[in-house]
């Protein structure tokens, strides 16, 4: 019995000791990898002179993947077609450029593979690995250095392209729309820097954009364009600075649409001026045709609505604006008519600066002010003025506000009455305000402004504008009664004093308006009143 219970007690032991080591001992996978792959040789080695070869194979010390190459790799000067760079889905130890395009004599090409380059297991990015060589007896070894800014926006889009262009005998004013540049490089994803490298001395018109199509060609419809200034000579130790701007595309009307029974819709690219478009109905015969222009709040897109109905098939007018001019046609089908509607801006609550804006869906031919009225809780009247607005279609009632107040707004019938002569039935609706402590007060303090006028802005963190003052040598700007939330805050140089911020042209060597950011986000809370210092120099 004792040597029985001493094998078993031996047992248990072994048991136990055996648990404990396995314990100790399970891996727990060790420490994550960090690292990058690292560069091991390449053929023909990197910064190969005379260089002849077709295709180019860069080994690394682990497999590796290849991370949205299409936006990483940058070539420059720039292939046609694109050299073909494997692989771009299977893991290797290698990559591989067959080359397609004829080389130009005596020229460093550099291929800058961004982040790109990651390892397999863990996507850690070899970052801005560029592989150079040159069909030359040298390799070209200067730089141009500078930085990317948003001229209205506070952070540029990412992935700006920045280009070289040689100014040569060949150079001309539309070189951007035209031609491929003779360097580029980007500033990826989150960098406002840029560095050009393996430069050849010369001069060179330099140029940013925001290459949507990535055909290094500039598409004013699509890019924004930044450029120098004044020519650069390379070498140079000057560092540049770039803003980016959408120009505005030429004034033309696209293709109209129907929308409904007289009713069509006509997209356009460029800047409309109201004051100067006319449309004017060539067939049917324009006599018995009236018609009416309105523009869609924040589109590119004009409503035009004409009367009597016609049983033509199509019609054609002439749109003309300044000196744009073009015929347009459109078909017709049956279709139902627009019924007039109405809605109200903005929903409650309603601000104390704010006026009520009432927006039909046909554009009015007549209002009658002495069939509306405004009530307040207690049913007293409230007096307002009122403007119709053709252009926007809008009906916009002002009227003083008190501070947790309701207002009962009520349009009788006849009120208004539409382009087709539909009259309103009863329309209603009720608002209110809220508290003065539900809202902040932003008092501006400007220092260093360089020349007045300034246009002082206060918008959301997309750039849309929230409020805005404009001073014509005042150094304080009050913003009262803001909506608690956190803004961006510029100022822009109003230089042509238009009261709008005007942007640039690369054709006629414009830059845009100036546009200075506060640093810091702004954060107003209810019921507090924060005077700021702004020193825009």
């Amino acid at each position: 019995m004792k040597r029985t219970g001493f094998r078993v007690l031996l047992v248990i032991t072994l048991i136990l000791t055996l648990a404990s080591c396995a314990k100790r001992g399970t891996p727990d996978g060790g420490p994550e990898d960090t690292d990058p792959p690292q560069y091991v040789r390449a053929r023909p080695e990197n910064f190969t002179t005379n260089f002849k070869s077709n295709e180019i194979r860069i080994y690394f010390d682990e497999y590796i993947k290849m991370n949205d190459p299409q936006r990483q790799i940058i070539i420059s000067p720039p292939m046609d077609p694109r050299p073909e760079i494997t692989p771009l889905g299977t893991a290797s130890k290698s990559i591989r450029i067959r080359i397609n395009d004829t080389l130009q004599p005596n020229t460093t090409y550099t291929i800058n593979f961004g982040r790109s380059i990651t390892d397999n297991n863990e996507g850690n990015p070899l970052d801005f690995f560029t592989y150079a060589f040159s069909t030359g007896p040298y390799i070209d070894s200067l730089t141009v250095t500078g930085n990317v800014s948003d001229a209205l926006l506070k952070a540029p889009d990412p992935f700006i392209s920045v280009m070289l262009y040689e100014v040569d005998s060949t150079y001309t004013d539309s070189v951007i729309y035209n031609r491929t540049p003779r360097y580029i490089t980007n500033t990826l994803d989150s960098a406002t820097t840029f560095q050009l490298n393996n430069l050849k001395e010369g001069t060179y018109q330099l140029v940013g954009m925001r290459d949507v199509n990535n055909n290094y060609l500039f598409d004013a419809g699509t890019d924004k364009v930044a450029f120098a200034d004044k020519y650069i000579n390379i070498p140079t130790d000057s560092v540049f600075d770039l803003s980016l701007f959408r120009e505005i595309a030429p004034f033309r009307f696209l293709r109209p649409q129907q929308k409904a029974q007289q009713h069509l819709i006509m997209g356009y690219e460029g800047l409309v001026i109201p004051d100067s478009l006319q449309i004017n109905m060539i067939s049917p015969a324009p006599g018995a045709f009236e018609s009416r222009l309105t523009k869609e709040p924040e589109k590119d897109t004009l409503h035009f609505w004409y009367k009597p109905a016609t049983e033509r098939d199509t019609i054609k007018f002439v749109a003309q604006m300044r000196v744009y001019s073009d015929t347009l046609i459109t078909r017709l089908k049956e279709m139902k008519s627009d019924s007039l509607q109405f809605s109200f801006e903005p929903k409650s609550p309603i601000n104390f600066d704010q006026d009520l804006r009432i927006l039909p869906t046909i554009p009015l031919a007549s209002t009658n002010d002495s069939l509306i009225r405004i009530t307040d809780k207690d049913t007293l009247p409230v007096v307002f003025s009122a403007v119709y607005d053709e252009w926007r279609n809008e009906y916009k009632m002002s009227f003083d506000k008190q501070e947790d107040q309701a207002y009962t707004i009520t349009a009788l019938p006849g009120a208004f009455t539409d382009f087709f002569g539909k009259k309103n039935d009863t329309i209603s609706t009720r608002i209110r305000t809220q508290s003065f402590a539900d809202y902040g007060n932003l008092s501006l303090i400007l220092q260093g402004v360089q020349n007045f006028p300034v246009i002082i802005q206060l918008t959301d963190e997309k750039g849309k504008v929230q409020a805005e003052r404009y001073s014509s040598g005042g150094t304080t700007a009050d913003f009262r009664n803001l909506k608690p939330g956190k803004y961006l805050l510029r100022l822009i140089y109003d230089s042509n004093e238009n009261r709008i911020w005007d942007t640039g042209s690369f054709l006629q060597r414009r830059q845009p308006e100036k546009v200075v950011y506060f640093p810091d986000v702004l954060d107003v809370r209810a019921n507090w009143d924060v005077s700021q210092p702004f020193n825009v120099r």
